[in-house]
């Protein structure tokens, strides 16, 4: 099978782009989470499908931010320009965790979106992780800004003491005991997904040991229902924050606990698979 060609990119927008051999006129905007890779190997996936794909950096690089901290929105809609100028007809935006979060916010503001893949999703808008600008880390600061302004957040707690899961830092505890300390921010954060017309998919397993998922995703779920709206949401209760769509063999993190087990976190991925071939086929020219 002849591969997809990559072209590296460096300048305003930094991360690989990838051209399939044959485009379907869908393009993937693709975002990892903290860890702040250029999630490539996801980014192949879409483009297989046919699908041209960014997978962006999208802090950490030079000229960014170092840290996900203030992060403009507008990083997001100029990806979403580059993939339009490549002849792209239809948007999705594929973000896991922290991706995820800004693929949300994303979706609400540029009307260019067609789709939102949300893998282990927030339904709210948290503080700062990592340095600013300034290369200050506190205090506590959003995490995104749309037109210069920073948008609401819920703080993390300063006072949350760390906890531990087969030898590996959880932070799950850390985002429960914010949302019930820091309750009268919630409702600001809150992500207005109602806001967007495009189609979301919200994938998150039961047993995510980084933030509760499930909580947030059916939040999600339940925000758009609410307005007459509704989502695909693909839970596996077994599952963790990391989840496998075919041919991804992401490794665990030596690092902070993410919950799940090898078999439930790749049934997840399958799953959410499904339902993200039928919306790619659903955009497809």
């Amino acid at each position: 099978m002849t591969k997809s060609a990559e072209i590296e990119l460096n300048g305003e927008l930094q991360g690989s782009l990838l051209l399939p051999v044959r485009e379907n006129g869908v393009g993937v905007l693709v975002l990892a989470g903290s860890s702040g890779r250029v999630d490539v190997t996801r980014a192949r996936v879409f483009a297989a499908l046919n699908c041209t794909a960014l997978a962006l950096r999208w802090f950490g690089g030079a000229g960014q931010v170092p840290g996900i901290c203030e992060i403009p929105l507008e990083s997001f809609t100029t990806a979403i320009t580059r993939l339009v100028q490549q002849g792209c007809e239809r948007i999705v935006l594929v973000g896991t965790s922290k991706g995820a979060e800004a693929a949300l916010l994303t979706a609400i503001h540029d009307s260019r979106v067609d789709g939102v893949v949300a893998i282990s999703p927030s339904s709210v808008v948290w503080g700062n992780i990592g340095p600013g600008r300034d290369g200050e880390e506190w205090p506590q600061r959003s995490s995104w800004t749309w037109g210069g302004d920073p948008l609401p957040f819920v703080a993390s707690d300063p006072y949350w003491k760390r906890e531990f899961r087969d030898g590996l830092l959880t932070y799950r505890g850390l985002f429960e005991r914010s949302l019930r300390r820091f309750a009268s921010e919630v409702d600001a954060a809150t992500i207005p997904v109602e806001a967007t017309q495009a189609r979301i998919i919200l994938v998150a397993g039961g047993d995510d040991a980084l933030w509760p998922s499930e909580l947030f995703a059916r939040s999600i779920a339940a925000r758009l229902a609410a307005v007459d709206k509704s989502a695909v949401l693909v839970f596996h209760p077994e599952a963790g924050h990391r989840v496998l769509l075919p041919s991804e063999t992401t490794p665990r993190s030596t690092r902070h606990a993410h919950g799940g087990n090898d078999a439930a976190d790749l049934a997840l991925g399958r799953a959410a698979w499904d339902a993200i071939e039928a919306l790619i086929g659903s955009l497809s020219r």
